[in-house]
Formats: structure tokens, sequence, C-alpha cells
């Protein structure tokens, strides 16, 4: 196995040093920085409030479980 540095820019990428083969080889492509990407918003126990909740339902007759088990089976 041989390894050499080198840039990626733009789609290409750009050896530090020459290789010659003559044969095709597998190569592979390690990116030693991440990809920057937008954090994710995460959900905090500020996010939820029982008391809003409990509002929300006050006037729900039906079982919350098999509303939960409703909205799964139709997201398939």
């Amino acid at each position: 196995m041989v390894a050499i540095r080198g840039t990626y820019q733009n789609g290409m990428v750009k050896l530090d040093k020459e290789v010659s083969f003559t044969d095709p080889v597998d190569v592979i492509v390690t990116f030693l920085e991440e990809e920057k990407r937008p954090a994710e918003k995460r959900l905090t126990l500020e996010d939820f409030s029982f008391a809003e909740s409990r509002k929300i339902l006050e006037d729900y007759k039906g079982s919350i479980s098999d509303a939960v088990i409703e909205e799964r089976r139709s997201s398939l």
C-alpha cells in the first residue's frame, strides 16, 4: 500500500507526488477535515411543556397510544 497526500478542490484531486502504475489500482480517498455542515437543531427540555400538553389534550377522548400507532403506520 502506498500513501500519498494531496489536495481536493473543485472536484479534482491533486497529489503531492508523482505516482506511476501500469495497471489500474484501487484507491481510498480520506478527507482529513470534516465537511462543514449547519448545526442540527436539537430538542431540549424547554421544548416540552407538560401543562401545555394537558391543555391541548383536555378534550381528547381517544387513546393516545392508538393515535401514535396510527400515525406511525400511516407514515410507512
